[in-house]
């Protein structure tokens, strides 16, 4: 068959167009690279950019050969982004705290903010005068030594009930640390005390975060480098995660409103726990600005604790479970060091801090072996730079590879291994340089507000864990010792691959203190 001139000229420039608009764009690219001086990096094809070497899971550790191969700064693009990742502390030291008020914004997150609701959180949101109020309102309530010291007996009551549950229910054990995790927020966020793990608002929390998690790390999915696919219809094949998405943006509604009211519904009654919304949702009542927008502050407010607080923090607690059961000796020294500091007449308490060097070496360990977050969330430059002269282009994404920073051979022997005994010995400048603390919780302006809170009631649970619990392999129906796996699953939270554990009373002294 015999196409008419005037159709196949059609059909074909359309076609002809969009080679020239492709070829133009490579031209620009080809002409900026030239221009600047960018970091070194992996070579990159047309379009894809780097996004073909950028591996589904495990990303970090991919990162993590760039920067073997090419320096602790790492330029890439992915699409039309350009990126650069800081493989080492003191690059990610450098950029985002000391030039921190041009590297604070975030990516565009297409996914997370803009089709799930997430941009009422301020870990998530634009860095900008709204970000700014709500990062007062949390340093205030979680970083200032009062406000720390005032949560102290809420921290000791929860501990205590999950040493309860693990003393009289250990088979399960992974329902009462999380159970501990969530109530420790939901207290803080709502005054609300979850009884067990089967607490509608932690079941709730608790499906958002998987629902959340599972779509990959803030930044790296397909919508967020192409934001005009959430405009796609969801009947379409490979759209289904709009469905997805969807389904999280009517599950975090719920969980913002329906605490929200509960707690308003209290207060009006007389009856409101302490919380952070009771708190400023009375102060707004009486100031008489509780204006729409101010509800959605104190929403978006009460639900980043929630959002960021609750998962990292059982991870964390998970991680150490894991240690224990893998590292015994590990255990035993530490017990050692909590029977010949505390004793056995009592529980060790905040104040024992100072005097358990050993045991805030395990709790550092737990940080560094599993850094719960791999790649934090990125930063975005709001101006062109240059750094160590490299040229950073406005709009760049910032990527720190955490995972790389606690698992560097040049600072840790062995990181693989769990040694509590690696901080031994070492000066002031030395423990500083190798905490891993300093990284684990961001960077900058953008650092957890929740890191010191989260800091004092993890170590007071590993502490009142040690001291009270043996914990060991789970065995076999043949008595065998079933000896988990010291892995991680990939994602934007590094929780343990899936483990079973025992949980058993260490003496009859321990059984009554827990009592």
């Amino acid at each position: 068959m015999i196409v008419p001139l005037n159709q196949l000229s059609a059909s074909i420039v359309p076609a002809i167009v969009l080679f020239i608009l492709l070829g133009v764009a490579l031209m620009v690219r080809y002409r900026k690279r030239a221009q600047y001086r960018y970091p070194p990096g992996p070579q990159t094809l047309p379009i894809l950019g780097n996004m073909h070497q950028f591996p589904i899971e495990y990303q970090a550790q991919k990162l993590a050969e760039w920067g073997q191969k090419y320096g602790d700064i790492v330029f890439a693009n992915f699409f039309w982004t350009p990126t650069i990742i800081l493989n080492s502390r003191e690059a990610a030291e450098a950029l985002l705290e000391k030039r921190s008020a041009k590297y604070s914004d975030r990516p565009r997150f297409t996914l997370l903010n803009e089709m799930m609701g997430w941009d009422h959180a301020v870990n998530l949101m634009p860095y900008g005068r709204r970000s700014r109020k709500h990062r007062k309102i949390l340093l205030d309530a979680l970083m200032v030594k009062s406000a720390l010291v005032s949560y102290r007996p809420m921290v000791r009551r929860e501990t205590a009930l999950l040493l309860s549950g693990l003393r009289d229910d250990p088979d399960r054990n992974m329902d009462h640390l999380r159970r501990w995790s969530a109530a420790l927020v939901f207290d803080l966020a709502y005054g609300h005390r979850p009884a067990s793990v089967d607490d509608e608002l932690v079941d709730l929390a608790e499906r958002l975060t998987v629902e959340t998690v599972v779509t990959g790390s803030p930044g790296s999915v397909l919508v967020d480098f192409f934001p005009l696919l959430k405009n796609v219809p969801a009947w379409i094949p490979g759209f289904g995660f709009k469905h997805q998405a969807l389904h999280a943006r009517l599950m975090l509604t719920e969980l913002m409103d329906k605490p929200y009211n509960m707690v308003k519904d209290a207060l009006y009654a007389g009856n409101a726990r302490p919380s952070l919304t009771a708190t400023l949702l009375e102060e707004a009542i009486t100031r008489g600005t509780l204006t729409p927008e101010h509800v959605d502050d104190i929403k978006g407010i009460a639900v980043a604790l929630l959002g960021a607080g609750s998962d990292t923090t059982f991870t964390a607690i998970k991680t150490f479970v894991l240690a224990m059961v893998l590292y015994p000796d590990v255990q035993k020294k530490a017990q050692e060091e909590i029977d010949r500091v505390v004793g056995s007449d009592r529980l060790p308490d905040f104040e024992d801090r100072d005097n358990l060097p050993y045991v805030e070496g395990v709790f550092k360990e737990v940080f560094r072996w599993n850094a719960t977050v791999p790649l934090g969330i990125p930063h975005r430059s709001s101006g062109s730079d240059v750094f160590d002269g490299y040229d950073i282009p406005e709009g760049a994404m910032i990527m720190p590879n955490i995972w790389w920073m606690t698992q560097n051979p040049q600072i840790y022997d062995h990181p693989e291994m769990f040694s509590p005994d690696r901080y031994r010995g070492m000066s002031p400048e030395q423990l500083a340089r190798t905490d891993p603390r300093s990284v684990v919780f961001g960077f900058g302006r953008r650092i957890c507000p929740g890191k010191n809170f989260a800091d004092a009631s993890i170590w007071y649970a590993i502490a009142n864990m040690i001291a009270t619990m043996n914990i060991s392999p789970a065995q076999d129906q043949y008595g065998r010792d079933i000896i988990p796996e010291p892995a991680f699953i990939s994602g934007f939270i590094s929780h343990p691959k899936p483990f079973t554990c025992q949980f058993s009373v260490r003496s009859d002294k321990a059984y009554a203190l827990i009592e």
